[in-house]
């Protein structure tokens, strides 16, 4: 039995946990089952070194002004065996006047704890929903020492998940972008949002990356490789120069935006999608990577060593591309959109050459979150460091500090939700990451089935179109279709609906270079071009004035003289006309 299947046998779930936060000594564990580190009691508070951000994770920033809260989050590996460990914390508060045992160190008029579950497969939403529940019957106690029941979660968790694949609909159980669409429609531009609760936030970022087919289930697992700093007053020089200079950190400048679009995020303060959604395809498919050493085709995805961080050299992939065969060129049918049903025959799960990835037979998921890249559904104060650290080459992360969104010069981009803006340095970033017109009716497809029929509340969102499943087939048959357009390389009418500068962008990227180096066999069944290509109309015209007005602080200005004229016509039956 190898390493895999022993883990399988021992069940999912890694640890329960419980992070409080003391008095005079912040966040800390105060139990786990089992002791995180081997041979220490359950109530040790040790941690391992790699995990020593646990109880800044757990209990979030400003956690405090809510009663509770839920938030995912990454750990790194402890072992080369091992990979990306996922996180989810349910965090109450309650007074502290109403415990049965008050211990003497709590001193404070509330208490406030987290009930942690780390696990080696992403179930976020279904681990959230049973950990509520035991977090709720925890607190109902009133007495924190009886701890049986965290205990008692541990073994029912692994009974009852134990042999439980990642795949289906229990992967993305309360990831739901049919409510982001219906929720944001219009108004938002591109990519990553701010905030809060943190709920809100990770749970819009994972259900982005959930859009990404098999992402979630399989492209995960390398996600978190980082090393924590060595010490702690790095971190406190870090929060109290918080309003220095470019200066203090590896800062990004406007070539390596160019050269680098990376992703988009870096302050996802919050989440969501709009019907601009499908646009967060986009900048996460930007993973550019300098290409300076040679690297042949990992045995495993756990690098040890710096240069095991580097991308593939083109050459390499070269070599690989020339033992694969050439789909069939397909002509790209005219009429209505391919985009009513999901695709069919989607095969067997194996190991990707190239990417050490587990594949579908369409090279998915992308090599996105390899190679120094991070995914962090929640990022901590105490982690800001990651974003100025040399090793880290790219990162789609979550946070709900003010400080992330003050060190401007370390992110691409910052989008904050409530005022529905995406603020970008880079001309180049914005001109790779706007929509085509095909792009656009295609977001405006989805948020039609989305937001139409939606009279009966008994039946809303339980049928297919418009549903969660219909949206996420939509993704992926796009995804599909970029990816087979992109194989004729020398058909610029093909890759015009997608957006040149978005397509060179990408061509530069590692997960692009990762994919086209290897034969896809489900590929030869799909056909190339943009799934709403064709000629420019009149309602082209219309849908692109009304998305540049939502999109614009101009066009918002404009946007909203009109409602109140709208308004004062409605009210008095004639305009709201001043100076006349």
């Amino acid at each position: 039995m190898d390493a895999q299947d022993k883990d399988e046998a021992k069940g999912p779930v890694l640890h329960i946990v419980v992070v409080g936060f003391h008095h005079k000594k912040g966040c800390q564990v105060e139990f786990s089952y089992p002791p995180l580190v081997p041979d220490a009691e359950h109530d040790s508070g040790l941690l391992p070194e790699e995990w020593r951000y646990l109880p800044f994770l757990a209990l979030p920033d400003g956690a405090h002004n809510y009663q509770e809260d839920t938030v995912f989050f990454h750990l790194p590996p402890l072992s080369a065996e091992q990979k990306c460990v996922y996180g989810v914390s349910c965090y109450r508060q309650i007074e502290a006047k109403t415990l049965k045992v008050r211990q003497a160190d709590v001193t404070r008029e509330t208490v406030q704890k987290s009930v942690c579950v780390l696990s080696r497969v992403p179930l976020y939403g279904l681990l959230q929903a049973k950990l509520q529940l035991i977090t709720h019957a925890y607190f109902e106690e009133k007495d924190f020492s009886q701890i049986s029941i965290l205990k008692e979660l541990y073994e029912h968790m692994n009974g009852s998940l134990r042999g439980s694949s990642v795949e289906g609909s229990q992967v993305y159980l309360g990831l739901s972008p049919r409510d982001l669409i219906l929720h944001f429609q219009h108004k938002v531009q591109s990519v990553m949002f701010y905030v809060s609760p943190v709920n809100r936030l990770v749970g819009a970022l994972m259900t982005v990356l959930s859009l990404f087919p098999g992402l979630v289930e399989h492209g995960l697992v390398d996600s978190s490789h980082y090393r924590p700093q060595s010490s702690v007053s790095e971190e406190l020089s870090l929060t109290s120069e918080s309003g220095s200079g470019a200066d203090e950190f590896v800062s990004v400048s406007v070539t390596d935006l160019r050269l680098n679009p990376e992703l988009l995020l870096n302050h996802f303060q919050v989440g969501s999608l709009d019907t601009r959604t499908f646009h967060s395809i986009k900048p996460i498919l930007f993973k550019c990577s300098s290409d300076s050493n040679f690297l042949k085709p990992p045995s495993r995805t756990s690098p040890d060593s710096e240069s095991d961080w580097e991308t593939l050299d083109p050459g390499v992939l070269d070599e690989l591309k020339d033992h694969a065969e050439t789909p069939e060129v397909f002509e790209s049918p005219s009429g209505t959109p391919i985009t009513s049903q999901p695709l069919s025959g989607a095969g067997g799960i194996t190991p990707g050459l190239v990417s050490g990835l587990e594949e579908d037979q369409y090279g998915l998921p992308l090599a996105i979150f390899t190679k120094g890249y991070l995914c962090l559904p929640y990022m901590a104060l105490q982690q800001h460091h990651l974003l100025s650290d040399v090793s880290i080459r790219g990162f789609v992360a979550g946070a709900t500090n003010i400080l992330f969104r003050q060190q401007r010069h370390l992110s691409d981009a910052i989008v904050e939700v409530e005022e529905a803006r995406i603020q970008t340095q880079d001309l180049e970033l914005r001109r790779a990451l706007s929509l085509t017109t095909a792009d656009l009716r295609f977001v405006d497809y989805l948020v039609k089935h989305v937001t139409e029929n939606r009279d009966d509340v008994f039946l809303d969102g339980t049928g297919w179109e418009g549903g969660d499943e219909w949206i996420r087939a939509q993704f992926t048959l796009y995804l599909h279709s970029l990816l087979a357009s992109a194989l004729h390389q020398d058909n610029e009418r093909l890759l015009a609906d997608y957006g040149a500068p978005f397509i060179t962008a990408w061509r530069m990227t590692h997960n692009y270079r990762v994919w086209i180096s290897n034969k896809h066999p489900g590929m030869t069944h799909i056909t190339a071009g943009h799934p709403f290509q064709g000629q420019y109309s009149v309602a082209d015209v219309k849908l692109r004035l009304s998305h540049s007005v939502q999109n614009s602080e101009r066009g918002k200005k404009i946007g909203n003289a009109m409602m109140t004229t709208s308004r004062s016509v409605v009210q008095t039956g004639r305009p709201s006309v001043r100076g006349v």
